[in-house]
């Protein structure tokens, strides 16, 4: 991005373009070294559905909103940002690489020529590599090494988890962002951005799944060994628990959604059969009483819907056996009381409700589960850029003292960009 004041201080920008809103974050990293957040735009979204795009005018026009309201809050202007991705568009495979090493100290080259090799799968020519993940080293026949940087050896393994997205599904998005004339430095996918911020270093190790549940999808993640192992997406989220409350009650959509905010419950044993709100449906000259038991009732069955979803998809990875830290749920859909209950009922696991935490600057609101995604961009761009100077890439405004090789490590044990 390009300076309107002077600063020396490494600069980072985060889109996250979900199905309900959108939200750039400007942020910096302060003389602790710690993620301060200085910039903040925030627009309900336009022209997404499930985590695609339907309309791309619509789309365009809240991402030039959403690049409006950030560039002022920061007094920077906006050229490129890491941008979040969703959608039924992302797959995953598993795979592995190797590369010699002649009997000398493994270096950073190396680990990259061994996730390249790794990389080299059959992909279909409608679909790109976003992330190489690496999920544990191998040298010279000994596994269960998290960092091979460092090491002698003459063979290095990797096996590494593939995550694809549609080329379609990217260039749409992509098309909407460059539209306000910025450019993308690299894909997220949703739930692995929302885990650098809800996910303890102890959950990462045990084995534990992140649950996104965003507007329009629910995003899943599987971390085992302290490296994501599976990444998945599930076309159901919080609009489909507003389209059942206007089905059900027959009301307009804005209301349906403002009564899911104000009164839902997903858990009908939780609240009682006296408690009720008013409200005007279709066909009413004025407004109805309805019980909450009665909106209850209408939520719980599409949350259970939702976790059994996620049971089956965490049963189709294999891994459902390696996860004692339980399941991590975060995004703006999870802060409907009673849903962690929900969830606890139906994958029968631990179940923690997370977002943000610990922010500094400007950070009203920013605090909660909806905005783990956002805050995760600018904490991916810092690892992000660690790396890409240690490829001899620096970027605006970092300082190069920052930088350190056991924090190069840790970015190559958890995640590579692809």
């Amino acid at each position: 991005m390009t300076n309107m004041i002077r600063s020396d201080d490494p600069i980072y920008v985060g889109i996250d373009v979900g199905t309900s809103k959108i939200c750039a974050l400007v942020g910096h990293v302060d003389p602790e070294g710690r993620l301060r957040i200085i910039g903040v735009g925030r627009v309900p979204s336009a022209g997404m559905r499930k985590g695609g795009v339907v309309s791309l005018e619509s789309l365009a026009r809240a991402i030039a909103a959403v690049k409006d309201k950030a560039e002022r809050t920061s007094g920077y202007e906006i050229d490129s940002a890491l941008v979040s991705m969703s959608g039924v568009h992302i797959s995953s495979m598993n795979s592995s690489g190797m590369a010699g090493v002649s009997g000398r100290t493994i270096g950073l080259e190396d680990v990259t020529r061994a996730l390249e090799a790794a990389r080299s799968v059959a992909v279909p020519y409608n679909r790109e590599v976003v992330h190489v993940v690496p999920r544990g080293y191998m040298v010279d026949g000994q596994d269960g090494i998290k960092s091979a940087i460092g090491m002698h050896g003459y063979r290095l393994e990797v096996e590494a988890h593939i995550v694809t997205g549609s080329s379609t599904a990217l260039r749409n998005i992509e098309k909407c962002v460059e539209a306000s004339d910025i450019a993308i430095d690299g894909w997220v996918v949703g739930s692995l951005a929302a885990g650098e911020v809800v996910l303890t270093e102890t959950e990462r190790e045990m084995g534990v799944v992140v649950c996104d549940v965003g507007g329009g999808t629910c995003d899943l993640a599987v971390y085992i060994e302290g490296a994501v192992w599976h990444t998945a997406v599930i076309p159901v989220g919080g609009d489909h628990l507003t389209n059942d409350i206007s089905q059900g009650l027959h009301l307009p959509a804005e209301t349906a959604e403002a009564v899911k905010r104000r009164h839902g419950l997903a858990k009908r044993s939780l609240t009682d059969e006296v408690q009720a709100f008013a409200v005007r449906p279709f066909g009413q000259d004025g407004t109805v009483h309805i019980r909450r038991a009665e909106l209850a009732a209408i939520l719980e069955p599409r949350v259970e819907e939702l976790f059994s979803l996620v049971r089956q998809e965490i049963k189709r990875s294999g891994y459902d056996g390696l996860l004692p830290a339980g399941v991590v749920v975060t995004g703006g859909t999870s802060q409907l009381p009673g849903l962690r209950q929900v969830a606890t009922d139906v994958l029968n696991l631990p179940v923690r409700l997370a977002g943000p935490d610990d922010l500094r600057g400007l950070v009203d609101q920013l605090d909660t589960p909806a905005y783990s995604t956002s805050i995760g961009l600018l904490k991916w761009a810092m690892l992000q850029d660690e790396q890409g100077l240690m490829n001899g890439r620096p970027r605006v405004g970092f300082n190069l003292n920052q930088l350190s090789w056991d924090h190069a490590a840790d970015f190559l044990r958890r995640l590579l960009p692809g």
